[in-house]
């Protein structure tokens, strides 16, 4: 997935400039930004961390796992940017489990159902099939329009579950075990319109 202080980074970047900006940073007790809020008349990105539920993701929380932290220290991340049509929301949630990958994979198989046909992916390539959703989306959906996704933080295994379309994707991401536990990431990634050559937008 697309690294959460480079995604808020260049959206600070790019408001730093504009007139009647308005910046709101709530911290936690330890001093630590937990809440980001930049809104100017153009739009605004919006960060919050720690405050995002399985719920919100759209997905079931597997039996008996526990919230855990990623690499920047946070157990979530609800990261909006919207600049008039254009948006994208990115929901993510980490958990780990002491049950295998293989029971987490097949739980989230199933609860992924909702959404459509499940695709596996390892790395860029497609596990068994189907390979592509009854939308369009495949492993190799990494970017959409001006935006770039970088599943590699999930390790160097880059396993994931995936449903949905190319612009409304959820995805179940396997990082790499840790104290003997499956550790895993729920998100939910709402990507921008993408323009085609012709001027239209496409889902």
């Amino acid at each position: 997935m697309m690294r959460k202080s480079a995604l808020m980074m260049a959206g600070l970047a790019l408001l730093a400039g504009l007139a009647a900006c308005r910046v709101n940073v709530q911290k936690d007790a330890s001093g630590k930004e937990k809440t980001v809020q930049v809104d100017t008349p153009f739009g605004g990105v919006h960060v919050n961390t720690d405050q995002t539920t399985a719920a919100d993701v759209g997905l079931p929380v597997y039996p008996g796992a526990q919230i855990v932290t990623d690499n920047d220290k946070d157990k979530s991340a609800d990261i909006h940017l919207g600049f008039g049509e254009w948006e994208l929301r990115v929901r993510v949630v980490n958990y780990a489990v002491s049950d295998s990958k293989e029971q987490v994979t097949a739980f989230y198989k199933k609860a992924l159902g909702r959404y459509g046909d499940v695709i596996i992916c390892q790395g860029n390539a497609p596990v068994g099939s189907p390979t592509t959703t009854a939308e369009g989306l495949t492993c190799n959906d990494n970017n959409n329009g001006n935006v770039k996704v970088d599943n590699g933080g999930f390790g160097s295994g880059n396993f994931e579950l995936k449903a949905g379309s190319k612009r409304h994707q959820h995805v179940v991401g396997f990082t790499e075990p840790k104290d003997g536990k499956t550790r895993f990431a729920l998100i939910a990634l709402d990507l921008p319109a993408a323009v085609d050559k012709n001027g239209g937008k496409s889902d």
